[in-house]
């Protein structure tokens, strides 16, 4: 297992690699996609992020364990703060602060911490075998339709994980449309 924290200001991105799993793509990109979907979901900083690399075998357990479904998923995300603890967003859930998603405020600062430390967002993992399987069979992609490397699909992994920490969800056409368009966005650069 090698562990490794990467700064993109003002984020700490703290990667661990599984044992047996090559990463496929540099941990540096990775980092680098994560803090533009943190920014891009305006999510409190300073903070940390989990991005955790593994296989298969583990996904498969997470994914009974937490989701009650069976079989290999390809990425994972497990939020430490509630969805109101980030902007409203576009498809997003109307909140009692406001009558749009658009023009929603998230309250103050979510968690009281310490001076000096960064508040932990949550951990995403990703299922390394998972995402090569599905560039090479041409099923990457937002659409599960899209042929291109492994490598641009564990970046589409770790912004769509890193929104779903953020509080962004697909489970309507409206949020699936405003996320799908957000991950694009992010991907560009």
């Amino acid at each position: 297992m090698r562990q490794r924290s990467i700064y993109v200001a003002p984020w700490r991105i703290d990667l661990t690699v599984r044992g047996g799993v090559d990463p496929i793509v540099r941990l540096a990109r990775l980092a680098r996609t994560a803090a533009l979907a943190l920014d891009a979901a305006g999510a409190p900083s300073p903070a940390s992020l989990g991005i955790i690399l593994a296989d298969d075998a583990e996904l498969t357990q997470l994914n009974a364990a937490h989701m009650g479904a069976d079989g290999p998923t390809d990425v994972l995300s497990f939020p430490l703060l509630p969805p109101g603890g980030f902007p409203a967003h576009e498809g997003g859930p109307v909140t009692a602060l406001s009558e749009s998603p658009a023009s929603a405020v998230p309250p103050g600062p979510v968690f009281a911490r310490p001076p000096g430390r960064r508040l932990h967002l949550g951990d995403i993992v990703i299922s390394v075998e998972r995402a090569s399987e599905q560039a090479a069979a041409g099923r990457g992609g937002q659409t599960g339709d899209v042929r291109w490397s492994a490598g641009d699909e564990m970046r589409l992994l770790v912004a769509h994980g890193a929104l779903h920490i953020c509080g962004w969800d697909h489970a309507d056409p409206a949020e699936e449309a405003a996320m799908r368009s957000l991950e694009q966005r992010i991907l560009a650069p």
